[in-house]
């Protein structure tokens, strides 16, 4: 019996104290799916905030004598989010908009640059010096309080922590659920678009969702700095253990994060307390957040969407050199090259060695090139395929194989390996294969490179080293050269179009027969040999090489590095790799801190923000306007003749009829606009009058120019050429959340609800008071507590509508209103048309199908490949001419 109740002690205690170790996760994990719910950033320097938080708390209270409550809420409360709202405008509002590599790297620059800025500062302003050694206080009484809970005893720093973890989560349950900021958050959370044609401002969301995020990460790291000290490499792996909860909220649901977060503390104390078998296992015990998280990915966020990896958005950068003649294309390149040589060969050795270094790293970092360039698909585990190459060359070359034979086997085992990681790939896409990667790179490190067997400990392998710099140099040029024709063969060949076709389009791709899995394997199996060739060229380098040379981290800062010059050339490979090995270098010639250099490297993540194809693209991009130095044209309006639909419709009629030329004046007015996607151009100077309390009906088929006009009204997509007038006042220039405060509302095509969101929650986003609302529609008043994204199409449609009927708009757009819907529920939606137009509204309806809105429409606008080729009044439209001519009915 007391056997029996000493171990419900101790489970209980390892309980309790998992708990608190939980929280810390929770709440970091907690600020990290908030950040990523609301912008669609995946914040990797969640973590250095942490810690610069803590380095704050600790220089206000050890340095400047606060107490350390105060100190607490001076790092928490107001240093952390004033962070986070800086970086929302230096950075991440840019980021929010760009590829997904260039979201990641732009974090990954931050993780580095965060820490590294704040230690320079206290170097600079002489605060109190900080190492890794720094035993920071934890919050409450010093020395702790022990807290008698009956079976077990808990010291009062524990119990703070819990408690303020606690509180925080509270807090941000009450902010987001019942206040009308939060409502706001998590509409832009739902879908960001829908809530700036609703007035919500989604860049003023998104700078308050990145101040609460940075003041949880504050928190965190306040709450951590006890455990963890002041080691800025410490919280990035603390970072990396919260995003495992985070991961098991599926980046989405802060409550579900939270309750990850406290069982994943609870989980790992158990493991470390009463799994003795894994002692057995070097590492596998504090390697439990790893597989979880690598478990999470798998089993809970399954892509559905895009799974070659990148974000529709990360298109390929103009060729802006594709005018110059193949001589002037490679002049740059062979003058470097010339220059290189004369450098290596008539300076040290040393410097010599340098370059030497710097064009091992270029090849590993060629294999980015292959995965992420040409395939799309972010790989954090490069450095642990070097890592594997080089110490099975180390290990086999030690066991009597000769070397050439030792380095085959290095590569491929490194290519056997990159092949089991391209596995999630098959499962997995974007953000998610990132993370899966960095799991199993991390669990590499932590487990299999710890096995005394294959890595010898810490001694390593000794290998034959090339003693002449000069050599090596030579050597990897000549091998850069040959992965270089390989991957430019690779891009042109049949097998290259079709890793092209599986990034961009997977679904087509599949339809056209084109295997997906077989593209991906392929990638990741050249990616991670040509890493491993440079991992065993780096063991040569060296002499040797230990399981710590090659860290998974180093492949977190690689990509980095890489990307910043251009990951899609083979040239941004080499670049990256000189400057990787050389500019720490010039920084120690100089006498620089070395924390300039990691500064420098977060400012080029800021860069990348606003450059997403990385240094080299801007170069040639600089090169191309220097050769066309003469401004182009800006874009033309359309003619007068053709903004008026004087084109080649067969029902053509005078240009008056364009203009909107009836009774009362003009409300709302496009004139002579111009807009498109990327560079196809949809609308060619389309002019149309809306006046108030009359509906015109925009007809035309699919694909005519409909929906960008709604988009271009709204504000949600902009103008190039034109003016967008509301009542005379130029609003072409006006975001959409600013138009809709102004009264122009979108009911866009598709429905326009927030499908998280409930029925209520959908009418408060526009309305303070909804009782009326309810009893003009009491369909909806019987819903009011479900999500919208359960309701019918016609449910969905009106609860669209609703709130223009207790706060009309000024201007009604609504883009294909009956589209699925039933013919009832087409009824009840064209009378509340009907009723606007009464109240004054003016309305402005489009549809490809024309039958229902033609009874109620007062003027009537054909529209054919982007131009308003007929406007005028109802009375004047013949039905069918004009099924025939614009509806392609017979």
């Amino acid at each position: 019996m007391l056997r029996q109740r000493a171990a419900q002690a101790v489970i209980l205690g390892l309980v309790l104290s998992g708990l608190v170790t939980g929280a810390v996760f929770a709440v970091l994990g907690s600020g990290l799916t908030l950040s990523y719910a609301a912008t669609g950033v995946f914040n990797f320097a969640h973590g250095a905030v942490g810690f610069l938080a803590a380095l704050v708390y600790y220089e206000l209270y050890a340095g400047a004598g606060l107490p350390t409550w105060a100190a607490a809420l001076v790092a928490v409360g107001l240093f952390a989010p004033g962070l986070g709202y800086l970086l929302h405008r230096a950075m991440f509002a840019g980021l929010a908009n760009a590829g997904e590599t260039a979201q990641i790297v732009g974090t990954i620059g931050l993780t580095i640059a965060l820490p590294a800025l704040g230690l320079f500062a206290v170097e600079v302003i002489g605060l109190l010096p900080v190492d890794v050694t720094a035993q920071p206080r934890a919050l409450g009484p010093a020395p702790p309080a022990s807290v008698d809970l009956g079976v077990v005893s808990l010291g009062s720093d524990q119990l703070l922590t819990f408690g303020f973890a606690a509180a925080a989560a509270l807090a941000l349950w009450i902010f987001l659920r019942h206040t009308s900021y939060g409502l706001r958050t998590r509409a832009c959370v739902d879908r960001r678009r829908l809530a700036g044609l609703r007035g919500v401002d989604p860049d003023a969301t998104s700078a308050l969702a990145w101040m609460l995020s940075s003041a949880l990460a504050g928190l965190a790291g306040v709450l951590a700095v006890p455990i963890l000290g002041l080691d800025a490499h410490a919280y990035t792996v603390l970072l990396f253990t919260s995003a495992t909860a985070a991961v098991f909220g599926r980046l989405r649901s802060i409550p579900w994060t939270f309750a990850a977060g406290l069982g994943l503390g609870v989980v790992q104390n158990l493991v470390a307390g009463y799994a003795d078998v894994l002692q057995e296992v070097t590492g596998l015990r504090t390697a439990v957040p790893v597989i979880l998280l690598f478990a999470g990915l798998v089993l809970l966020n399954r892509s559905r969407e895009r799974v070659a990896g990148s974000v529709a958005e990360d298109a390929p950068p103009p060729d802006h050199l594709a005018d110059l003649p193949p001589w002037r294309r490679r002049a740059p390149w062979l003058a470097g090259l010339a220059v290189l040589l004369v450098f290596t060969f008539a300076t040290s050795d040393y410097y010599a060695g340098v370059v030497a270094q710097g064009l091992v790293l270029a090849l590993i970092f060629c294999s980015f090139v292959v995965v992420t360039g040409i395939g799309g698909m972010v790989n954090l585990a490069q450095a642990s395929f070097a890592a594997m190459a080089a110490l099975t060359c180390g290990w086999a070359f030690s066991s009597g194989l000769p070397f050439v034979v030792a380095a085959v086997l290095g590569v491929l085992a490194a290519t056997a390996v990159g092949m089991l990681v391209a596995l999630p790939a098959l499962r997995l896409g974007g953000r998610v294969l990132t993370l899966a990667t960095l799991a199993l790179a991390l669990l590499a490190d932590q487990v299999l490179f710890q096995v005394d067997a294959f890595s010898n400990g810490t001694i390593g392998w000794a290998l034959p080293p090339i003693v002449s710099p000069q050599l090596r140099v030579l050597l990897l040029l000549g091998l850069i050269g040959l992965v270089g024709l390989l991957i430019r063969n690779l891009e042109r060949s049949a097998s290259g179009r079709a890793i092209l076709a599986v990034r961009s389009a997977p679904a087509a791709a599949a339809t056209s027969g084109l295997s997906g899995p077989r593209a991906k394997v392929l990638l990741f199996a050249l990616a991670s040999a040509i890493a491993g060739l440079g991992g065993v060229l780096y063991a040569v380098s060296k002499g040797s090489i230990t399981a710590t040379d090659l860290p998974a981290f180093a492949g977190f800062v690689w990509l980095a590095v890489v990307v910043l010059q251009g990951v899609r050339r083979v040239g941004g490979a080499v670049a990256g790799g000189l400057i990787a090995a050389g500019f720490p270098e010039v920084l120690a010639a100089w006498g620089v801190s070395a924390q300039v250099g990691a500064i420098l490297f977060g400012a080029g993540g800021i860069v990348l923000a606003r450059h997403p194809d990385g240094v080299l693209a801007q170069l040639a991009e600089a090169r191309y306007r220097r050769r066309h130095h003469r401004a182009a044209p800006g874009p033309v309006s359309a003619p007068a003749g053709e903004a008026a639909g004087q084109g080649d419709s067969p029902v053509l009629v005078r240009a008056d009829r364009v203009a909107g030329v009836g009774d009362g004046p003009v409300l709302f007015r496009l004139a002579g606009v111009a807009a498109g996607y990327g560079d196809t151009a949809v609308l060619h100077g389309v002019t149309l009058d809306v006046r108030a309390g009359e509906v015109v009906a925009l007809l035309g088929a699919n694909g005519a120019g409909k929906s960008t006009t709604c988009a271009v009204a709204a504000g949600d997509l902009p103008a190039t050429a034109g003016r967008v007038l509301l009542d005379g006042v130029d609003v072409t220039a006006w975001p959409a959340h600013r138009r809709a405060r102004a009264g122009i509302l979108l009911a866009p095509e598709g429905r326009g609800v927030f499908p998280g969101l409930t029925v209520e929650e959908n009418l408060r986003v526009r309305l303070r008071a909804t009782d009326e609302v309810y009893d003009r529609l009491p369909a909806l008043a019987a819903r009011r507590t479900v999500l919208a994204g359960a309701l019918s199409g016609g449910e969905q449609q009106l609860l669209t509508l609703a709130p223009a009927l207790v706060r009309p708009p000024r201007v009604l757009i609504a883009d294909e209103p009956s589209l699925g819907l039933a013919p009832l529920v087409i009824e009840q939606v064209f009378q509340l048309f009907a009723e606007l137009r009464a109240r004054g509204v003016a309305l402005l309806l489009v549809e490809e199908k024309a039958s229902e809105v033609l009874d109620l429409a007062d003027r009537v606008a054909f529209m054919r490949l982007g131009r308003i080729v007929w406007s005028g009044p109802r009375a004047e439209v013949d039905p069918a001419r004009m099924a025939a001519t614009y509806l392609g009915a017979t």
